[in-house]
């Protein structure tokens, strides 16, 4: 028979409890009094979007770094957009229309129109500028597991202008045009042109130092050297170019005060024995919305009529046989309106902060005041008129920040602050 349970014993029920489900009620409660002190605290919203857009930066600028690193084939990514750009997968038929959320990979074809232009930044930092009317493949866009990368593009047709970034000792980034292969160093700057129909290619190198290899001829080339062929000419022919005049004003991301209709003054360096230049203004770095287009004698000119807003500008030397150099560095500046009597506005920024490559700006200004960073509005300002702020990566070297603010009576005050980085 079987033995009854005497009285005097205790029962005991076990439940079982995981660390997961403690976690997991601890995150909930947490996050149940973060929603009633924000509803409760209306400053706290104001962190809370700082902290956001401070955490999104700082994402935005951990992009490339190592600790994401993985081997193999890697994407290339549209950066700007700008016009009728399509694209063709490697694996696909059918043209698409270009979308900065579109990944290009290896065999991807890229055409712009004549109304179109794009820029694509691939995994080793190389960009490529696609003119109007050209036509790109991506030969190549991988890494092994020493971060050396392999990067090569084909030039079918039209104008690509390129510029390498500081990739590891053994990466390659090759650009080919009609069977020439140009190898460049790493922190170089080139334009390729490719025009089939009238049988006429050229690699300009405009900065830095590479090679270019074409039926067993290899020339190098520096600064403002080129190579140009037909592809029935067993030779490449190398030619030194005049190089563009250096602009001095505006300065690149300066602010302009520019009241109503006072002129701004547009000054660049002297090239050689050459007085003549080539200036163009546009309200984007492509030049398809240009506002002045003029040939001028001398360093310097004066413009009027310039709203309110982002303006770009290059400037060409013209030689004595009317042939144009290459475009300088385009040069952004920032065209800011005042009253006619300026009042004061205050403007108080704590030391910058390092991380990297990225700035962290801080300070304080008058509440909904507007505030710009190197051209860049900086979108959260607080209820007592401070704002954060972190800058996309900055290259190399000395960099100029410049921190201006404005409220709605014409008042501004701009600071600039010089950073370097090493």
């Amino acid at each position: 028979m079987p033995r009854k349970k005497p009285k005097s014993e205790s029962v005991i029920a076990w439940i079982t409890i995981t660390y997961r489900s403690v976690a997991i009620a601890a995150f909930v409660l947490l996050l149940f009094a973060g929603f009633i002190v924000y509803l409760v605290l209306p400053q706290s919203r104001t962190y809370a979007q700082r902290a956001w857009q401070s955490a999104l930066n700082r994402v935005d600028s951990s992009v490339g770094s190592t600790e994401k690193f993985v081997p193999g084939k890697q994407q290339a990514h549209f950066t700007a957009i700008d016009g009728r750009v399509r694209v063709k997968k490697a694996n696909s038929n059918t043209w698409v229309a270009a979308d900065y959320s579109l990944p290009l990979e290896k065999g991807d074809v890229v055409q712009t129109t004549s109304e179109g232009m794009a820029k694509v930044v691939f995994a080793d930092g190389t960009n490529y500028t696609i003119q109007q009317d050209s036509l790109i493949v991506v030969e190549e866009n991988s890494a092994n597991a020493q971060q050396q990368t392999q990067v090569a593009v084909q030039v079918t047709t039209g104008t690509v202008d390129l510029t390498t970034a500081t990739f590891a000792q053994g990466s390659k980034s090759q650009v080919i045009v009609s069977g020439a292969t140009a190898s460049l160093a790493p922190e170089s700057a080139a334009m390729v042109r490719s025009d089939p129909t009238a049988d006429q290619h050229e690699i300009l190198l405009k900065k830095g130092s590479g090679e270019v290899v074409r039926n067993g001829q290899l020339v190098r080339l520096t600064d403002f050297e080129k190579v140009r062929f037909q592809s029935g000419s067993p030779k490449m022919v190398k030619e030194k170019e005049v190089g563009p005049p250096t602009l001095i004003a505006p300065a690149n991301m300066a602010p302009i005060l520019a009241p109503g209709t006072h002129p701004v003054g547009f000054s660049w360096s002297p090239v050689g024995k050459g007085d003549t230049f080539h200036i163009r203004i546009s309200r984007n770095p492509f030049f398809t919305s240009t506002v002045f287009d003029r040939v001028v004698k001398g360093t310097d000119v004066q413009v009027v009529g310039l709203s309110e807003g982002p303006y770009y500008w290059v400037a060409q030397t013209v030689g004595p046989d009317r042939k144009q150099s290459v475009e300088s560095e385009k040069n952004r500046f920032t065209i800011i309106a005042k009253a006619k009597q300026e009042a004061s506005i205050a403007l108080e920024l704590r030391p910058l902060v390092q991380h990297g490559h990225v700035i962290e700006v801080l300070g304080r200004t008058e509440p909904a005041a507007r505030v710009m960073v190197n051209g860049h509005e900086v979108p959260i300002i607080a209820s007592d008129g401070s704002f954060h702020y972190f800058t996309p990566p900055l290259p190399n070297g000395e960099s100029l920040i410049t921190v201006t603010a404005q409220n709605a009576r014409g008042g501004v005050n701009t600071q600039q602050k010089t950073v370097v980085i090493q």
